[in-house]
């Protein structure tokens, strides 16, 4: 199947009403994270089924796909990655792991990294190094530092927490709202499965965090120890 195809059947669901909507939601103005992208106005329900039409395109085809300014053919292109990922032999899997570090510039928005590094990067990374995760945490582009934690969600999803606390460490002082938000949700992730490594980690890092990341990490707290933490008086 051609990307020239299946771009038109995206285009079959779009919508300018919820174009308008998605480029507000995904900060596209003039000085914002998704300064210029370009949104069709098609839900990420609609490209799962898109993707699911289209299993058994190429994956020259799907790295076009990747390559476009739309940000709808991106996601696209990555859930096509992902489910080619999950049914692929180890050949396939180390191909698609390959092509997606070198393809990192247009992996440019949160959805497009939370919806794919996970099931790629995180899965492929499970029984190998994690350097190139700490690489990326200290990488200038925050997509690559936010591919960085949100990959480790693999690893917490096997009750592995080392490298989400230890990139986590490294992420600590990072000055971008949304690694604040990314670095507190896995957190909040490892607490969900072992409450004691995350207040471990808590303790010893609370004070100096930014209060975001803070919030998100300690959502699911009594609210007695809630405030305790957000009033520094753990």
């Amino acid at each position: 199947m051609t990307a020239q195809k299946i771009r038109k059947r995206l285009r079959q669901l779009a919508s300018r009403e919820k174009a308008k909507v998605l480029q507000g939601f995904f900060k596209t103005g003039t000085g914002e994270y998704g300064e210029g992208d370009i949104f069709l106005g098609v839900v990420v329900p609609d490209i799962r089924r898109v993707a699911k039409e289209f299993s058994d395109t190429p994956l020259g085809e799907i790295t076009t796909l990747l390559a476009s300014t739309v940000h709808e053919e991106r996601l696209l292109a990555l859930l096509m990655l992902v489910s080619a990922y999950a049914r692929g032999n180890d050949a396939l899997k180390k191909k698609i792991f390959s092509l997606y570090l070198k393809n990192t510039k247009y992996i440019n928005n949160w959805d497009l990294v939370d919806l794919s590094a996970p099931n790629i990067v995180g899965s492929h990374l499970w029984d190998k190094s994690r350097k190139p995760l700490y690489a990326f945490a200290k990488s200038k582009d925050l997509w690559k530092r936010r591919i960085a934690i949100l990959s480790t969600f693999a690893f917490i999803r096997q009750n592995d927490f080392d490298d989400s606390l230890g990139i986590a460490k490294v992420l600590l002082t990072d000055d971008h709202d949304l690694l604040h938000k990314a670095v507190g949700w896995m957190l909040r992730e490892v607490g969900k499965r072992d409450i004691a490594a995350e207040e471990k980690f808590l303790q010893q890092h609370y004070k100096k965090m930014p209060r975001t990341m803070l919030r998100y990490a300690i959502e699911r707290f009594p609210e007695g120890k809630r405030r305790k933490y957000l009033d520094g008086k753990v």
